[in-house]
């Protein structure tokens, strides 16, 4: 994390701005847009999986694609991931209950949203230090 300057609080008397993550220390969601995310210094082409410490690129082409085994790598990751926010594109999707109940039986809870917000998401959630975790599909 990016210190705040010494008695400003970041910024001009009375700013409100939080403490920055570092892209060079953790995976921050820099920008997005019609079939591409830049994810700290990179540029990908495809949907995503990222977490604090690591992107790669997720083999699915629809958010109706999301399985457990699609995600195994969130689990076992040196600081598993509590929460994954999904981004299904242009628009969220419903996520059927019985997957939902696999999922946070695995122990991971879940938030569905479009693309664009789950990366803002993502980003406020690491910013917080939050074990979250985003799978992306562009829009």
């Amino acid at each position: 994390m990016i210190p705040p300057r010494p008695g400003t609080g970041g910024g001009p008397p009375g700013d409100k701005t939080l403490p920055a993550p570092d892209p060079a220390q953790v995976q921050v969601i820099r920008s997005y847009g019609p079939g591409r995310f830049l994810i700290s210094d990179r540029e990908w082409h495809s949907p995503v999986l990222v977490t604090p410490t690591g992107t790669t690129a997720w083999n699915v082409t629809r958010a109706e694609d999301l399985s457990l085994e699609g995600l195994a790598t969130l689990k076992v990751a040196p600081t598993p991931t509590e929460l994954l926010v999904l981004g299904c594109g242009a628009r969220a999707i419903f996520v059927p209950p019985d997957l939902r109940a696999v999922l946070k039986a695995a122990g991971l809870a879940l938030e569905v949203v479009d693309t664009g917000s789950a990366c803002r998401i993502y980003n406020v959630l690491l910013a917080e230090s939050r074990r979250v975790a985003a799978a992306l599909i562009p829009l």
